[in-house]
């Protein structure tokens, strides 16, 4: 496994800040407060000590002006609703956080370039050209790039097997989708606490998990289109809000979600909003952190192999040294999320050239394998399809979106046909073998650093499906 920045204060550390900072059952009980009763409410995470009481946490919660969504008492991360403009600063800086109140009042006189980094990614996985013929198989370029032709005639993937497509929501309506989805692993996290209702986790504003799920699990007969690894689940597991945005407290609720439901793999083709790097030494940046490094690590120590695209901003991510989506300063103490988070595989894009995709974030020990992401100047031939893989999106068709959301779910569904056929593997192994049985790539050009066995750019080279079933 490739190198990856240890970011992550030793655990007697971080036990030690937060007992400091989590109120215990036997702390006075405070005046009752005044509370906003009108403002909009905002959701939060909340840090505590692991195994904390659920009482306590309400008690403090409530004394502070705010109420419980959920508790994820074995990590000890909380999501709470307030109205009030201060309970942050109530529950402690680097305590808690709400990405959703930094969207509304955000903290600088730079927020009108906030989000300019989200509309570069927009922009590579918006969809573009949708097809509708009666054989798309030809246009599958990406597929025959990593052999997964080959290895769907050795081995499509055990029905046994789940990954969780932490995204935007999937329609099992599509006839790619129509098998493939597990409804009964399948939640929407948007609030912080898993909703079961059908409806909730379909698609609304977005079909982008869609394609992810195409891409991973999908098979449609009548129009010859096959995903990596079409005999396994997906489960729609919804984090993606309508406004296209993923808070702290939504991937908290996926991964825990998708340790509970012991899923072997999952994707996450985003990075948490409304920022792009997250430090640990920052307040508010601090919690936001933790929580979800906690919720991704306890998933990983429950069996469940994390995936991630390493993003769409086309730099080398150890060089930034501020946030263009939310600007503050960044040094090595902060990382994007999920893909900062150790144990995490990131995922960088190449075209149809098999080079590095221009948009694609790279990075000494930021990238572990490489998959088709694609990219509009590296056109294959005419009939073999668009710069862009192709997957399932709405409407029933099929359309090309670009991005390392779509080099993700490539690797994710090599992952799933080597946890097919290793059953009960653990993620380190699963991670070791998606790594070494990757095709080396060597560096394209004078920025890439490293050897094609492990390189800035492409990691340890390109997945390989074919050798995955093998």
């Amino acid at each position: 496994m490739s190198p990856i920045r240890r970011w992550l204060l030793p655990a007697a550390t971080v036990l030690a800040l937060t007992a400091s900072m989590a109120p215990t059952a036997s702390a006075a009980a405070p005046a009752a407060p005044t509370c906003d009763t009108t403002s909009e409410a905002f959701s939060y995470v909340v840090i505590y000590n692991p195994h904390t009481p659920q009482f306590v946490v309400d008690k403090e919660l409530k004394a502070k002006c705010g109420t419980r969504v959920s508790y994820y008492a074995e990590i000890g991360v909380a999501v709470a609703s307030s109205r009030n403009a201060d309970f942050q600063a109530k529950i402690g800086e680097f305590r808690a956080y709400s990405g959703g109140r930094e969207i509304a009042f955000p903290p600088t006189s730079a927020a009108a370039a906030q989000r300019r980094e989200m509309v570069k990614e927009l922009e590579n996985e918006e969809t573009r050209e949708v097809v509708a013929a009666a054989d798309v198989s030809a246009q599958q370029w990406d597929m025959r790039a990593i052999h997964a032709p080959e290895a769907n005639k050795i081995n499509p993937g055990s029905k046994n097997v789940t990954v969780g497509v932490l995204d935007s929501g999937i329609d099992p309506k599509h006839p790619a989708l129509t098998n493939a989805v597990d409804a009964k692993q399948s939640a929407n996290c948007n609030s912080g606490a898993p909703d079961t209702t059908p409806s909730s986790w379909l698609p609304t504003t977005s079909d982008h998990g869609m394609h992810v799920a195409g891409t991973i699990a999908g098979k449609d007969d009548a129009t010859k289109f096959t995903g990596i690894a079409p005999g396994v689940k997906v489960a729609s597991v919804k984090v993606v809000s309508d406004a296209g945005y993923i808070f702290p407290e939504a991937a908290v609720c996926g991964f825990m979600w998708a340790a509970k439901h012991r899923m072997e793999v999952t994707n996450n083709s985003y990075y948490i909003d409304p920022g792009m790097f997250y430090c640990r030494k920052q307040a508010g940046d601090a919690a936001a952190f933790e929580a979800v490094r906690r919720a991704v690590t306890y998933s990983t120590n429950h069996g469940v192999l994390n995936i991630a695209a390493a993003g769409n901003s086309g730099f080398d991510v150890t060089k930034q040294t501020t946030d263009e989506n939310r600007p503050h300063p960044v040094d090595s103490t902060c990382g994007i999320l999920p893909k900062a988070i150790d144990g995490v595989v990131t995922v960088s894009a190449v075209g149809y050239a098999g080079t590095k995709s221009s948009y694609s974030n790279f990075g000494a020990g930021q990238t572990d394998v490489t998959a088709p992401g694609g990219d509009r100047a590296q056109l294959p031939p005419a009939g073999q399809g668009a710069g862009c893989p192709l997957s399932s999106v709405f409407g029933g068709v099929y359309g090309t979106k670009c991005g390392t959301s779509m080099a993700s779910p490539h690797a994710a569904g090599v992952a799933a046909l080597l946890a097919s056929k290793y059953r009960f593997a653990p993620p380190a192994l699963l991670t070791w073998l998606l790594e070494r049985q990757a095709d080396p790539v060597a560096c394209s050009d004078a920025v890439c650093t490293g050897p094609a066995s492990n390189n800035s750019y492409y990691g340890h080279g390109l997945v390989n499906a074919l050798d995955a079933v093998k």
